[in-house]
């Protein structure tokens, strides 16, 4: 009779020292079969066959109700089993909105920038705001969401708690005194 199935049979009939002899026993294989599973999973899993080997091995042998598993081939064909439900439920899980699963991932060094001038320019406003900030903190703030982050008038306003036309008035202000302290055109 085979180690695996020996043991088996022992956690069958109770034996509690043999679970913690099963683990070492199986555990290679079972990152087989974890590595083969998670292979055909999209990029970007969050488990990783460790993981997936350690939840799959709780759920077959940390139930309340002891087991029976009709040998070694049975064992594995079920620990495959609880690693495809895990995989499902942790699918279902990342799926529902609450989780994100409306919104698509994005990588940072993909993600445009707003402002779309060179590096020298951006430190130049960098340092203009600064005095800016001295002078008309609101202003400053405006001018970071609407220049730097590239939101519309109406979606700073927004954010600042301000009307759309105390924010058109504060852009004026604050676009003529960065005109005057960088000297450039105020576009």
């Amino acid at each position: 009779m085979n180690e695996v199935t020996r043991v088996l049979n022992a956690i069958e009939h109770g034996d509690p020292l043999a679970a913690e002899q099963l683990l070492p026993l199986v555990y290679n294989e079972l990152r087989r079969l974890a590595a083969a599973k998670l292979a055909r999973e999209k990029p970007g899993q969050t488990l990783d066959a460790t993981a997936l080997v350690h939840e799959a091995y709780l759920r077959l042998i940390g139930s309340t109700e002891p087991q029976r598993w009709d040998g070694r081939g049975h064992f594995f064909a079920a620990a495959a089993e609880s690693m495809r439900r895990i995989l499902v439920e942790s699918a279902r899980r990342k799926a529902r909105v609450r989780h994100g699963g409306q919104m698509r991932q994005v990588d940072w060094d993909d993600f445009p920038l707003a402002v779309k001038a060179p590096d020298e320019d951006v430190l130049a406003v960098h340092e203009a705001l600064n005095g800016l900030e001295q002078l008309d903190a609101p202003a400053a703030q405006l001018v970071k969401l609407h220049y730097f982050l590239g939101l519309s008038m109406a979606e700073t306003a927004d954010l600042l708690g301000i009307s759309p036309r105390t924010a058109y008035r504060t852009w004026s202000f604050a676009r003529a005194w960065l005109y005057q302290h960088l000297g450039r055109d105020s576009s």
